[in-house]
């Protein structure tokens, strides 16, 4: 699938920030899917739809120095999950000059090439969208505008942590097929690992 053009207005967040139990521990990001981590894998078909993109990683930001891209701890402590990454993102992106945050995880390898350019048509005049494929939702793949981004820290520090209960019910949501494989399939575990090595779709993703 050839790529669209790169939304100016659009950086993407890739969180990084798991810490990977069922996989024993690491980054999921540098999980090698087809012969290249899902970190590259993820990385090449994000760049060409997005201005920039950061990463959103806790601990040690040096890990990711060879991916010479910027490395944005939580800056809500207690790692409160993907909400506080997304927080970095848009406070990242506000400082880029960027309208809008594509927030997608580190351990799926087959995300597809029209994403940023269908979650934008999906939102209409809505302030989120989110992925969504075989009748489910996938919250942490998503589109978020900067403006909201103090609204978002406020919620955080009140204690929220669940994407979808604080989207709330207006959220659009964009749906992919899942012909090889759901694109949006993620690896969380070792069988997960080798179901996505045998999947057709590591020769149609990029």
């Amino acid at each position: 699938m050839p790529h669209p053009e790169p939304r100016l207005d659009t950086v993407a967040v890739l969180l990084a920030g798991g810490q990977a139990t069922r996989m024993g521990g690491g980054d999921k990001a540098r999980l090698v899917v087809g012969g290249r981590t899902i970190l590259a894998r993820t990385l090449a078909t994000i760049a060409p739809q997005v201005s920039a993109i950061a990463l959103n990683a806790n601990n040690d930001p040096a890990r990711f120095a060879d991916t010479g891209l910027p490395v944005l701890p939580d800056s809500i402590p207690g790692h409160p999950g993907p909400l506080a990454g997304i927080l970095a993102g848009l406070d990242w992106a506000a400082a880029q000059g960027a309208g809008w945050v594509l927030s997608v995880p580190g351990d799926c390898p087959f995300l597809p090439a029209d994403l940023v350019a269908r979650l934008h048509q999906a939102r209409g005049d809505a302030d989120h969208a989110c992925a969504a494929s075989g009748g489910w939702t996938h919250p942490v793949i998503g589109l978020w505008p900067v403006h909201r981004r103090d609204h978002l820290r406020a919620a955080l520090l009140a204690g929220q942590r669940k994407i979808d209960s604080y989207t709330g019910p207006g959220t659009a949501h964009a749906t992919w097929p899942m012909d090889p494989i759901d694109p949006f399939y993620n690896v969380n575990t070792p069988e997960d690992l080798a179901k996505a090595n045998a999947s057709p779709a590591i020769n149609q993703t990029a």
